[in-house]
C-alpha cells in the first residue's frame, strides 16, 4: 500500500461527553483496497471515533478528508450518502421482514406509487451472490444466521453503494467455516477498491485479514504498523502501555465440598438426559463447538429455559426448575452470551444494573435505601476497573468491555455460590481479559463453584479443573486437566473418537 494516497484522512478528532474525554487529537489514515484494523481495549475509544466518522456522533474538533473532500457529516444518513457505511455489532436488520425488504429499506424501489418487489427480489439475489450468501431473498431474516444476517448487512451496504465500510467485531458469533467466509468476502471488497475499518480483539484474525493497523489507548492513537511488519507482542504493548503474559496464570485452589449438582438434565431438541456436579474453589470448563448445546445447559441449569426431566441442586437444596428468581435466592448466577439482549437493562444506570438482583439487601420494610445501594455500586466500580464518569451514567453508554464488568459486578453484589459463565470474554480486549481471569481466581479461592463456557481454547485449558467436552447436546466426556488437550477437546468436540 506503500506510496498510495489516502482514502480517508481523520486529523486531531476531539469529543468530550460530560464528565469523559472520549477522543483526544486522534488520527486515522486509511488508504483505498486496505483491510485497516482498529485496535485498542476496550473504552480505548475505537467505536466513539467510528461513530464520529459515520455521523452517529459530531466532533468537538479536528477535520475528516475523504476521497479528497473535507466532509461533516453529521447524521448516518449523511454519512451514507458519501459512502461511509457501519456494520455494527449488534446487526440492524428488522427480522419480521424479508432479506430483499431488509437491502432496500427506505430506498424501496417505485412506479406509480406501489413498490416493484420484482425488482427488489432481482437485485438483492444479484447482491447476494457477490457476497456468497445463498439465501432466498424472499426469506424472513428470522431464519437466517447470524453469518447469513452478516453477509446481508454486506449486501445492504453495495447496494448503498458503499465506498468505505466499518466492520466492529464482525466474527464474535461466527464459527470459523463462516469467518472464512467472510474473509473471502471482505477481500473481494477490498480488490473492487472498497476499504474496510476492521475493528477486532482477535489476534489471529487480525494478521490474517488486515493489511495496517492503528492502536488506540485512553481515546488517543498511539501508533500505526504494518501488520507484516509487527507481532502481537508490540501490539500488546502499545495497547496497554505495559507487558501481559498472554500465559494464563491459574491460582492453586482446594477444591471443596460438592455445591451444584445437576442429574439427568434434559430438553427435547436441544439437550440429552446430562449429569453433571461442581465443588466449591473448582472451576468446570465446558468445550463444544457453535450449536454443541452449551449455552442450552447453562439456560437450563439457570431455570431461565424449560426442562422435560431432570433436577438441579444448589448446597443440596433442589430449585424448582423454570424459575430463574429461584434460582438467584439459592445463590446461582449466570452472565448470559449476549449482554446486551439477555444480560443488561440498557436505559438503566451503571448502578441499577448492579444491584439489579439484590435490592433486597438494601431495603428496609419496602423502603429502597439509595444511599447504600450507591455505596455498594461504587465499590464494585472501583474494584472491577469500570470505566464510568458515575455509577449514575446509563450502562448503554458503556463499551462492550465495561458493560460485561457491570454484568460480573451484579453477581459480586448478590454474593453467588455458583457462577455460570457463558463466553464471559467475549469482545473483551486482553487487558480486560487479564482482569477478569485475575476476578475469576478470586472467586474460586473465596469457595465459588464456576461452570465456564468458552469458546477460546487457551482459556479453557488455562482456567479449568475439569473440561466437560459437549457435541449435538449432550456431554460426550469430561476430562480432568492432567488429560485436556487442545487435539483431545477437538476429537470429541466433533466427534472424531468416543
Amino acid at each position: 500500500m506503500t506510496g498510495t494516497a489516502p482514502l480517508l484522512l481523520m486529523r486531531g478528532i476531539h469529543k468530550r461527553f460530560p464528565g469523559v474525554q472520549a477522543l483526544q487529537d486522534v488520527d486515522l489514515e486509511v488508504e483505498p483496497g486496505e483491510v485497516h484494523v482498529l485496535l485498542g481495549e476496550n473504552g480505548a475509544g475505537k467505536s466513539t471515533l467510528m461513530k464520529v466518522l459515520c455521523g452517529q456522533y459530531v466532533p468537538d474538533a479536528g477535520s475528516i478528508t475523504f476521497a479528497g473532500q473535507l466532509i461533516s457529516p453529521e447524521s448516518p444518513l449523511e454519512a451514507e450518502n458519501q459512502g461511509l457505511i457501519m456494520i455494527h455489532q449488534e446487526l440492524n436488520l428488522i427480522p419480521g421482514l424479508t432479506v430483499a425488504e431488509n437491502i432496500f429499506l427506505g430506498h424501496e424501489p417505485s412506479r406509480g406509487g406501489l413498490i416493484r418487489d420484482q425488482v427488489m427480489r432481482e437485485v438483492s439475489t444479484e447482491l447476494l451472490q457477490r457476497v456468497q450468501c445463498r439465501v432466498d431473498p424472499d426469506t424472513p431474516v428470522s431464519a437466517l444466521s447470524v453469518a447469513e444476517q452478516q453477509l446481508v448487512e454486506i449486501a445492504r451496504a453495495l447496494r448503498e453503494r458503499a465506498r468505505l465500510l466499518v466492520m466492529d467485531e464482525p466474527t464474535a458469533a461466527l464459527a470459523d467455516s463462516e469467518i472464512e467466509n467472510l474473509f473471502g468476502v471482505i477481500r473481494d471488497l477490498c480488490r473492487n477498491g472498497v476499504p474496510v475499518i476492521y475493528i477486532s480483539h482477535r489476534m489471529r484474525e487480525i494478521f490474517s485479514i488486515g493489511s495496517r493497523v492503528t492502536v488506540m489507548r485512553d481515546g488517543r492513537t498511539v501508533g500505526t504498523r504494518a501488520l507484516a511488519d509487527t507481532d502481537v507482542g508490540e501490539l500488546i504493548r502499545l495497547m496497554v502501555g505495559r507487558t501481559i503474559d498472554e500465559h494464563i496464570k491459574k491460582r492453586e485452589v482446594e477444591i471443596g465440598v460438592e455445591i451444584l449438582e445437576v442429574e439427568n438434565l434434559g430438553r427435547r431438541g436441544d439437550l440429552a438426559p446430562t449429569s453433571l456436579s461442581i465443588c466449591s474453589g473448582e472451576i468446570l470448563g465446558v468445550a463444544g463447538l457453535m450449536g454443541s448445546g452449551r449455552t442450552e445447559l447453562a439456560r437450563a441449569i439457570f431455570g431461565a429455559d424449560p426442562v422435560d426431566s431432570g433436577t438441579v441442586r444448589v448446597c443440596g437444596r433442589e430449585l424448582p426448575g423454570n424459575d430463574p428468581a429461584a434460582s438467584i435466592a439459592a445463590g446461582l448466577g449466570f452472565l448470559t452470551e449476549d449482554r446486551k439482549q439477555q444480560g443488561l437493562v440498557l436505559q438503566l444506570s451503571v448502578a441499577d444494573n448492579i444491584t439489579l438482583t439484590s435490592l433486597d439487601e438494601f431495603s428496609r420494610h419496602g423502603v429502597l435505601d439509595l444511599v447504600a445501594e450507591r455505596e455498594r455500586a461504587g465499590d464494585l466500580v472501583e474494584t472491577l476497573h469500570i470505566r464510568v464518569a458515575s455509577s449514575d451514567q446509563e450502562v448503554g453508554d458503556l463499551s462492550g468491555g465495561n458493560q460485561q464488568k457491570v454484568i460480573l459486578a451484579r453477581w459480586l453484589a448478590a454474593r453467588c455460590k455458583v457462577l455460570l459463565f457463558d463466553e464471559p470474554t467475549r469482545g473483551i480486549d486482553v487487558g480486560a481479559k487479564a482482569e477478569i481471569y485475575d476476578l475469576i481466581g478470586e472467586l474460586v479461592e473465596q469457595g465459588v463453584a464456576v461452570l465456564l463456557i468458552s469458546s477460546e481454547m487457551p482459556e479453557l485449558l488455562g482456567l479449568s479443573d475439569r473440561i466437560a467436552v459437549m457435541h449435538d447436546g449432550a456431554i460426550q466426556r469430561i476430562l480432568p486437566r492432567t488429560e485436556a488437550t487442545q487435539e483431545r477437546i477437538m476429537e470429541l468436540a466433533l466427534q472424531f473418537t468416543a
